[in-house]
């Protein structure tokens, strides 16, 4: 259980991070390779053994974690742009909203058992997700034009949480939990940098320090944030479905809470009766 608190804390310092990131006028692309280049070289502290950079090709892992990787900073840019052209709400929603993806595989794939109480849990976090991360008193509207983007989001999203859990359970050994999470990473900032090159071609790179500095202070939770969850879905609390959706909804739960005490986010009535759901959920998924 310790492990699942400590991945929905490290999320939230993200995400507290990112609030910052706004007031402070961060490039936030810029301060997302770095924090890829960070959560890399914390990966690779963390990892109790020698890294040997020859040996890396061998583990029945590395190729996946690359796809990963670039997986990553793809759905970031995804999430950029659809910010952009259907507001962050819309973002927010698809985000979340895709932990059912995993919650379905978990279910599908692994045969995980799914009693009424269990369904009925996990039927209310998605929907507290919805209304917890949904900030409009109109609802989501989506030009139907857009509308690929976040579908897409939803979808990269859900792979990501997916992929994480299948090559934890079928590839990576106990002791290779810190390099897999690094080498994600790794593969993350390299295609960041590629990006940034393409950027400074174009003549559309401006560097400032500051992003720097915002990057490194992502890094360190954004590695915990996977390290921890990898080491819940290896716990035997519950089954990965349900690890997904407390995880998900606790996250946003306490992100929310967050928002309001530190940076005076005001909630509507819809927001709140997602919490309520929210904690109503974690009760149901945990009997």
């Amino acid at each position: 259980m310790i492990y699942l608190l400590l991945s929905i804390l490290a999320s939230t310092i993200i995400f507290i991070n990112f609030k910052l990131f706004e007031r402070f006028k961060i490039n936030i692309f810029q301060a997302i390779v770095v924090n890829y280049c960070i959560a890399f070289i914390t990966g690779i502290i963390a990892y109790d053994g020698t890294v040997t950079i020859s040996k890396l090709p061998t583990y029945d892992w590395f190729y996946f974690t690359l796809i990963l990787g670039g997986l990553f900073i793809i759905v970031f840019n995804l999430m950029a742009i659809t910010t952009q052209r259907s507001g962050l709400s819309v973002v927010s929603v698809a985000t979340k909203m895709s932990v059912v993806i995993p919650v379905l595989f978990g279910l599908i794939y692994y045969k995980e058992s799914l009693g009424a109480i269990k369904l009925i849990g996990i039927g209310i976090a998605l929907f507290a997700v919805y209304l917890t991360s949904n900030k409009s008193n109109q609802g989501i509207s989506i030009n139907r034009k857009l509308i690929l983007l976040p579908i897409l989001v939803f979808v990269g999203s859900g792979i990501i949480d997916t992929s994480i859990k299948f090559l934890e359970d079928t590839f990576v050994a106990k002791n290779d939990v810190p390099l897999f999470s690094a080498i994600i990473f790794l593969a993350a900032a390299i295609l960041g940098f590629v990006f940034i090159i393409i950027q400074i071609i174009k003549g559309s790179f401006k560097f400032e320090f500051k992003n720097v500095i915002a990057g490194i202070c992502l890094g360190v939770p954004n590695y915990f944030s996977i390290y921890f969850l990898v080491k819940t879905l290896r716990s035997d609390i519950l089954d990965s479905s349900g690890i997904f959706a407390i995880n998900n909804v606790s996250i946003v739960t306490l992100s929310t809470f967050t928002g309001i005490i530190l940076f005076k986010e005001k909630l509507i009535r819809k927001n709140w009766i997602g919490i309520i759901l929210a904690i109503l959920s974690i009760i149901l998924i945990s009997i």
